[in-house]
């Protein structure tokens, strides 16, 4: 039997040479073949991409061959490419489908696939589940490949190399005038992704003074997870401020989630980004609409919006839920507290290249340091402070943990009024203070996730810590 194959929400991860294997992928990409031709759409290509982890390349190209396999024509970046990129150039070359070779944020023994639907969406249920149940019924015997010679021959492989048409589209959505003129000096870091030869040029043609760092190719990303956090980016920090720089910016493995470090080098947690940026296309930039988050997000963008006299949508985790919601409500903005974010007439996944760069014009346009620049959004609506914990587990244990946490909804007894208790996704409880505290399982990683939001850290703190002590987490 073969090891079965699992999407999350994060498309399909997995540890390599473990499930995370060649004839999975090629299981995988058999099963999208078999789709592709049931569904009738063989006369349009797929396009495949990979980032910078351990065989990236190969397995994209193992796919490739497999599609090609199958008649069905493959356009491949051959070169390490963000996947926002990838989920772009699906829309624009009209593909049926899209693959993007990366495990994103998760530790370095995982690679994984993410699969896009036409227009560049991440896919959802109904296109993940039926294809996972296929490819699971499915044997070696049943993969049918060419080699990358006989495909490139045939016709079948195109390579693609540019990454000047994605480049271009975010250089025609921002205000490049202002940004010229405001003379910025950012630091990036790519956190050894794949997200330099896009963001750092589109910073040098808007004539910013750019410091780049973790740059190069590190398949074990320097011995850190390769995502932008607090306790991940004090090597950046450190850097703005050592430089004098108006500015950090870090992208996940992927480039689809972003951190900032601000001028003085503090960390501005994602929820900050999204209010920063909501507020901005809202006043600044004179756009009209809702905005969306997850139901792990601040809750500060709902104070914002009711200024506004607008409303926030709330939606289940997974940026599927975020961008279908946004197509439906015609939202300006959407995005989740773990730093992916979206914007309405990009594309509909999260993009830390192009929220990277609309962060820059907002600075540049708003005259001031980023520091000040929150500082006036904390004095016009207040603040939240949230505490946030991931919490590993024995897998024996967590069909006990599921049942009471989901089904019996077995919760600590918090020493707060509790307005309600929503089932959405997890179990989510809002406290009549105008916090909440969410317990879910990670769609990615086997881990246990416990957010908690409230006026101030300590307590969110102690409802984190009832938690950890009610399911013995510790």
């Amino acid at each position: 039997m073969a090891d079965e194959i699992e999407f999350g929400t994060g498309g399909w991860r997995a540890v390599i040479a473990d499930t995370f294997t060649k004839a999975n992928v090629q299981r995988l990409a058999q099963g999208l073949a078999d789709r592709i031709h049931h569904e009738k759409v063989s006369d349009r290509p797929v396009v495949i991409g990979y980032d910078q982890r351990f065989l990236s390349p190969e397995f994209a190209w193992w796919a490739a061959e497999v599609l090609a396999g199958n008649g069905i024509h493959v356009r491949i970046i051959d070169r390490p490419a963000p996947t926002p990129m990838i989920m772009w150039t699906v829309r624009d070359k009209e593909c049926a489908y899209g693959l993007a070779v990366t495990a994103s944020h998760n530790p370095a023994i995982y690679n994984g696939i993410k699969v896009f639907t036409e227009g560049g969406r991440d896919a959802e249920v109904e296109v993940t589940g039926p294809l996972q149940e296929h490819v699971n019924r499915l044997t070696a015997d049943d993969v049918r490949a060419i080699t990358r010679a006989e495909a490139l021959d045939q016709g079948l492989i195109r390579v693609q190399t540019s990454m000047n048409w994605y480049i271009d589209s975010i250089l025609d959505q921002v205000d490049l005038d202002v940004i010229r003129h405001a003379h910025l000096k950012i630091v990036l870091d790519p956190m050894f992704g794949v997200s330099k030869t896009c963001l750092q040029t589109i910073l040098l043609t808007a004539r910013c003074d750019v410091d780049t760092i973790h740059e190069r190719r590190d398949t074990l990303f320097g011995g850190r997870l390769p995502s932008p956090n607090s306790k991940t980016l004090k090597a950046l920090a450190g850097v703005v401020v050592e430089r004098g720089a108006d500015l950090g910016i870090a992208t996940d493995g992927d480039a689809d989630r972003l951190g900032i470090i601000d001028d003085l080098g503090n960390f501005l947690h994602p929820n900050q980004i999204l209010v920063l940026l909501y507020t901005y296309l809202l006043e600044e930039k004179g756009w009209v609409g809702p905005c969306v988050r997850n139901l792990a997000t601040t809750h500060l963008l709902d104070r914002v919006a009711e200024a506004h006299g607008q409303k926030c949508y709330e939606v289940p985790v997974g940026f599927k839920w975020v961008s279908a919601k946004m197509a439906e409500t015609g939202a300006v903005i959407g995005g989740e507290s773990s730093g992916g974010l979206t914007v309405k007439g990009h594309i509909s996944g999260k993009d830390g290249v192009y929220a990277g760069t609309l962060l820059v014009e907002m600075i540049a346009r708003r005259g001031k340091p980023l520091s000040q620049i929150y500082a006036d959004i904390v004095e016009r609506y207040g603040s939240f402070e949230m505490v946030e914990d991931d919490f590993s587990f024995a897998p024996e244990a967590k069909e006990g943990l599921r049942r009471r946490i989901y089904v019996d909804k077995d919760l600590p007894a918090f020493d707060l009024a509790v307005d309600h208790v929503s089932d959405m996704d997890g179990i989510k409880v809002y406290f009549s203070n105008g916090g909440w505290l969410i317990v879910r399982f990670s769609g990615t990683e086997p881990l246990l996730r416990v957010f908690c939001e409230m006026p101030d850290a300590a307590l969110a703190q102690r409802c984190v810590d009832a938690v950890v002590d009610k399911y013995d987490l510790g």
